[in-house]
C-alpha cells in the first residue's frame, strides 16, 4: 500500500514510520502541519521548522501544510491535506497516536471520509517498554518542550537515555505523568537513528522557560554524514 506519516519530526511519528515501513508499505510522503498556534490541540508545535531536515535525513519526500491552529477549525486544513496526498496516490495514512483519542478519532473520521486507510501502529503500547525500545534501537530523541510538574528548564535539550528514562519513571510514580508523554507533558525530536541516512547536528538552540513550561527553540542546525 501507498501511505504517508503524520510527522512532526518527534519519536512517536519516526516510530511510526519505522512500522510502515517494516509492515512493507512504501512511504511516499511525510506530512507535517505548521500551526500558528503554539497550543494547537492537534499538531506538535517546537521546532516544527526541523521536520525539513528530518525528511531530507531519511530521505522521504516532505509535505508541509499550514494551519492556523484552531480547535476544530485546524482539522479542515488536515482534510485539504489529506486530499492532497489522496491525489497523489496515497493510499493510507499513518500516525503515532499512542493513547490520545482526541487526535485518533479525528484522523480516522476524516480518513474515513476521504477513503483513506487510519493505521495507528503504536496504539495502546506499554509507555515504558515502548520508549525503552527507542532507546534500545539506537534512537538519539531530544526534549524540545516541557509543560508538566516535575519537568523542569534542565530537562529542555535533554538526551532520553537510560538513566533520562529512569527519571521518567520516578516521575510517573510521583506525579502521574505518562511516561511516552501522550498527555502532552513533553515535545520531542529525534535527531539521529537506524532509518536517518544522515543524522541532525543541532549547532545553536537557546531555553525558553517560564514558571512551568517552555521549549527548546533551535536555531541553527545542519545535517552531517554518518
Amino acid at each position: 500500500m501507498k501511505v504517508a506519516v503524520l510527522f512532526s519530526g518527534g519519536k512517536d511519528s519516526t516510530m511510526a514510520l519505522k512500522k510502515a515501513q517494516e509492515e512493507g508499505h512504501q512511504v511516499l510522503y511525510l506530512l507535517s502541519m505548521i500551526s500558528e498556534n503554539p497550543d494547537s490541540y492537534m499538531y506538535h508545535v517546537p521546532n516544527i521548522h526541523i521536520t525539513e531536515l528530518s525528511a531530507e535525513a531519511l530521505d522521504i519526500p516532505l509535505l508541509q501544510a499550514k494551519t492556523r491552529g484552531e480547535k476544530e477549525k485546524e482539522l479542515n486544513d488536515l482534510e485539504i491535506a489529506l486530499t492532497e496526498l489522496k491525489n497523489r496516490g496515497v493510499e493510507g495514512i499513518y500516525s503515532g497516536a499512542l493513547s490520545s483519542t482526541y487526535q485518533k478519532s479525528r484522523i480516522d473520521d476524516l480518513c474515513h471520509k476521504l477513503d483513506l486507510k487510519s493505521i495507528a501502529p503504536l496504539w495502546d503500547v506499554d509507555p515504558y517498554l515502548y520508549m525503552q525500545d527507542i532507546i534500545n534501537q539506537g534512537y538519539q530523541v531530544i526534549v524540545t518542550g516541557v509543560a508538566a510538574e516535575g519537568l523542569d528548564e534542565s530537562w529542555l535539550g535533554r538526551i532520553i537515555d537510560q538513566k533520562a528514562l529512569e527519571d521518567i519513571k520516578k516521575l510517573h510514580d510521583k506525579f502521574g505523568i505518562h511516561m511516552a508523554f501522550e498527555g502532552g507533558e513533553a515535545e520531542t525530536l529525534v535527531v539521529d537513528g537506524p532509518l536517518f541516512k544522515k543524522k541532525i547536528n543541532i549547532i545553536k538552540a537557546e531555553n525558553h522557560f517560564k514558571v512551568d513550561s517552555g521549549y527548546y527553540l533551535i536555531k541553527e542546525a545542519v545535517l552531517e554524514d554518518k
